[in-house]
């Protein structure tokens, strides 16, 4: 603790960061809200849209795939980046995604009372998706540019707790608000137009927090005084090693079917546990929909995801790579049970959630540690960065179908087959070559 609490005061006298440029500003000052901001449109784009459009009466099919296209520009963030780094700084396109963002949340805020909101909603909300993916690449390599590398460890988890506050903000607490003005107002429309101008105010007032809260570090300028051939030249000569590594194909098929069942379940948990139960859901309101899958879901799948780190960091990845392919998928079939028996007590709707969630969290460990696996060496940053963007694709492709998938089968024969899509997971992971010492302390 006392090595820990020395940091920690040295923090709050603000260490000058690296660069003789740069302003004495705390980390702490930003690194929470700049992690908060990065996590936020995120969910907004994948979960909050899939709610919003089931309570507006979109059918299933059309909300899993129009929402599953929302993933694309995570899928190809990588080919993008280099732009990110030729054109301006790193601030520069944070505060400027961050202003983005904000203008697209009050958007939607707008269109939502139109007739044709689903089409000008979902247009808006790829672009704050876009907006969203390319504030990811320029916050992440701001977060490296302006701590030195005790500061970079240090931070690693409070910028990863921030993260998960903002899904429980969007899951839960936004949910919940949408719920309550739901049943205060009698409108759905308005009840969502509301929460999406509160939540762009948010945004408007993160970005100008950090236009003047973040620091200016020396080493964050544009790469203009690059040759652009050049850094294109070298980007395609990390794009093809990326290919010509071994065991590829095996490994981009773990990467595109690893979570198979989940990429479907995640685009009909929400729509199930909001249809009434004549219609096979579970018939829950907004708000407990924000209660049971966005804050207790989202804390077991906090809880999950540190204890698989700390099991992979025991015994090593090959050890705990299959354990964690069946918790990620046979905790699943606690959708068929509540598909089956559609039981009315939310407590037991909750625990049911809460074991699926837990099971993900503490089974993507291995996703991760395994991407992280594959791109050492050369290149490893963008060797990754390609690892996330066939991540992206493995749960966009399989989502686009599962709301028409869902609505021709019914309820109960799509949680069975979710349960079946758990075969393709384990069936490729006894041919990855792991090596045996990879993860352990």
């Amino acid at each position: 603790m006392g090595n820990t609490d020395n940091y920690l005061k040295e923090e709050s006298n603000s260490i000058p960061l690296q660069g003789s440029g740069v302003k004495n500003r705390s980390p702490w000052a930003w690194i929470p809200t700049l992690y908060f901001a990065q996590g936020l449109p995120y969910v907004v784009a994948m979960t909050v849209s899939v709610i919003m459009y089931k309570r507006m009466g979109i059918s299933n099919t059309d909300i899993a795939l129009y929402t599953s296209w929302l993933y694309l520009p995570w899928v190809i963030k990588p080919f993008w980046s280099p732009f990110v780094d030729l054109l301006k700084t790193k601030r520069w396109w944070v505060v400027s995604m961050q202003l983005l963002i904000g203008a697209g949340l009050a958007g939607v805020a707008f269109l939502i009372p139109m007739p044709f909101f689903f089409q000008a909603t979902l247009a808006v909300f790829w672009l704050i998706a876009f907006s969203s993916a390319t504030h990811d690449i320029a916050a992440d390599g701001f977060y490296m540019l302006a701590l030195d590398s005790p500061q970079q460890s240090f931070f690693v988890g409070i910028r990863s707790t921030f993260y998960r506050i903002a899904m429980i903000s969007g899951q839960g607490l936004l949910i919940i608000l949408a719920g309550a003005m739901e049943r205060i107002t009698g409108d759905i429309k308005l009840s969502w137009s509301i929460t999406f101008f509160v939540l762009a105010g948010i945004f408007v007032l993160l970005m100008i927090y950090h236009r003047y809260i973040l620091p200016r570090p020396d080493s964050d300028s544009s790469a203009s005084k690059t040759n652009a051939s050049e850094i294109f030249r070298e980007f395609g000569i990390t794009f093809e090693s990326f290919f010509r590594k071994k065991e590829i194909l095996m490994a981009l098929t773990f990467m595109l079917v690893y979570r198979l069942g989940e990429s479907m379940l995640v685009k009909i948990a929400s729509p199930f546990l909001l249809d009434t139960r004549e219609t096979g859901g579970l018939g829950l309101s907004t708000e407990q929909v924000g209660i049971v899958y966005g804050t207790v879901g989202v804390i077991a799948l906090t809880l999950g995801g540190i204890l698989g780190g700390i099991a992979a960091s025991r015994d090593g990845l090959k050890r705990w790579i299959m354990p964690m392919a069946l918790s990620i998928t046979l905790p699943n079939i606690v959708y068929v049970f509540l598909s089956f028996y559609q039981p009315e007590s939310f407590w037991l709707i909750s625990a049911s959630v809460a074991i699926e969630q837990f099971g993900y969290g503490f089974g993507f460990a291995a996703y991760l540690l395994y991407m992280m696996y594959f791109a050492d060496g050369e290149h490893k940053t963008a060797h990754y960065a390609f690892c996330t963007g066939f991540m992206a694709a493995g749960m966009m492709l399989p989502g686009m179908a599962a709301g028409w998938l869902q609505e021709t089968i019914g309820y109960q024969n799509f949680f069975l087959i979710i349960i079946a899509l758990t075969i393709p997971t384990l069936a490729v992971i006894p041919f990855l070559k792991i090596d045996k010492e990879y993860g352990k302390k």
